[in-house]
């Protein structure tokens, strides 16, 4: 099991470009079903509130490719 805590502190990595993209600073969740939908990063590092802003990277859940100790890869086209 992960924790958001531990989530929050792995690099994310594309492999479709090979890019560090930086670390998850929030989580979209749907409450309906208790699932996660998407992460969200910044892409000016700035810390988010409750709802991602017109500059947010949200990454859908069905990018990740696999967590892992360290790193969070991802297939995303940007």
């Amino acid at each position: 099991m992960l924790k958001v805590s531990d989530v929050r502190m792995k690099e994310v990595i594309n492999i479709a470009n090979g890019q560090r993209m930086g670390y998850i600073e929030d989580f979209e969740i749907d409450l309906d079903n208790g699932k996660i939908v998407a992460m969200i990063m910044s892409d000016n590092g700035k810390s988010l509130g409750l709802f991602s802003k017109p500059n947010d990277i949200v990454i859908n859940w069905k990018d990740i490719v696999m967590i892992g100790t360290d790193t969070i890869l991802i297939d995303f086209d940007v």
